[in-house]
């Protein structure tokens, strides 16, 4: 098998979801798109801080994902804030709707790419974390890093 077919360019990672929740459970889902929307994602014009995914009639949709107007669309562009849905299996989508029901769980976008031709999203399936737990995080992180730099200069 070719390797080039298999490669996954990312355009955008969602760094503040690292930092506000707990990642649980990642999956990869596809996306409804324009025209206008992939040449804008191609080109790297997509934001996806404070994006979320909610289920609607067994349907999940992405809401608050700012994909850049087009340079060249005229009329032909969207809107940047529109919802859109995400392509997944049916089982797929009962499973996360009532994970995020019975739980308490929020459904966030953690990265968007090209795998191929195809535009996909990696989600994940998050808990929130509180303010001690965020610094109990950045302390464990610190020491991690503390403990490698020393392990480092020892060799």
């Amino acid at each position: 098998m070719n390797k080039e077919l298999n490669k996954k360019k990312f355009i955008a990672r969602n760094k503040k979801a690292f930092h506000d929740y707990e990642v649980l459970e990642r999956l990869e889902a596809g996306i409804e798109l324009v025209g206008t929307e992939v040449k804008s994602i191609r080109s790297g014009k997509v934001n996806l801080l404070d994006s979320y995914a909610r289920s609607q009639r067994n349907e999940l949709f992405i809401y608050h994902m700012h994909i850049s107007p087009f340079d060249f669309g005229n009329q032909f562009n969207h809107d940047p804030y529109r919802k859109r849905k995400l392509l997944l299996h049916k089982n797929e989508i009962i499973k996360l709707s009532s994970e995020t029901e019975k739980k308490q769980l929020s459904i966030i976008p953690l990265s968007i790419y090209i795998d191929r031709q195809w535009v996909k999203l990696e989600l994940g399936l998050c808990r929130g974390l509180k303010k001690h737990d965020k610094r109990q995080k950045i302390a464990s992180d610190e020491s991690k890093r503390r403990l490698a730099k020393l392990m480092k200069n020892a060799y």
